[in-house]
């Protein structure tokens, strides 16, 4: 009886010890934005805005298509994705080719202006990918996306409807 008592407690104990409990970073709100081939490569994808408890926003870029040893460059630019010479808003972490991921917190834009998930999903904005960010590879867009406002409004179909990014 004692060796039973014993063995009961110790795995009460053990599993005790066992029980992690997992605590999220985010709030549960997110938008999730439509990201399609914008050149002769067939990449596309999504651009998933997601609030956290912190106030900062964490910007998910997954893509299909693209190739392992690679990274393409990620921007938030201001306007729609048929705005030519549109500014960068922000620099995104760039597309690891292997896994066609990017992730990004983001708590301000490039000119320090506070962000947050309730701003972004208001901006009139888009999301490029870049084939690179030097050269004339970087007015290649692998794939884009209107975001926030800009993805209530109505863009032609495919790649011809997505202008050249402002070269710097």
């Amino acid at each position: 009886m004692k060796k039973l008592v014993v063995l009961l407690i110790g795995v009460a104990l053990l599993s005790s010890c066992q029980k992690s409990e997992v605590i999220s970073e985010f709030t549960g709100k997110q938008t999730i934005y439509a990201l399609q081939a914008g050149s002769q490569y067939p990449i596309s994808g999504t651009a998933t805005f997601k609030e956290r408890k912190d106030g900062d926003v964490t910007i998910l870029v997954q893509l299909t298509g693209t190739s392992d040893g690679t990274t393409s460059p990620v921007h938030l630019h201001l306007g729609d994705i048929a705005a030519p010479a549109a500014g960068v808003a922000a620099l995104l972490s760039p597309v690891n080719g292997k896994t066609g991921v990017s992730e990004t917190k983001l708590s301000q834009l490039g000119d320090e202006t506070p962000v947050t998930y309730q701003s972004l999903i208001k901006l009139n904005a888009c999301v490029k990918v870049h084939l690179s960010d030097v050269g004339a590879a970087r007015d290649i867009i692998l794939a884009a996306g209107n975001v926030g406002i800009a993805s209530t409004q109505s863009i032609s179909s495919g790649r011809i409807g997505i202008a050249v990014c402002k070269s710097e």
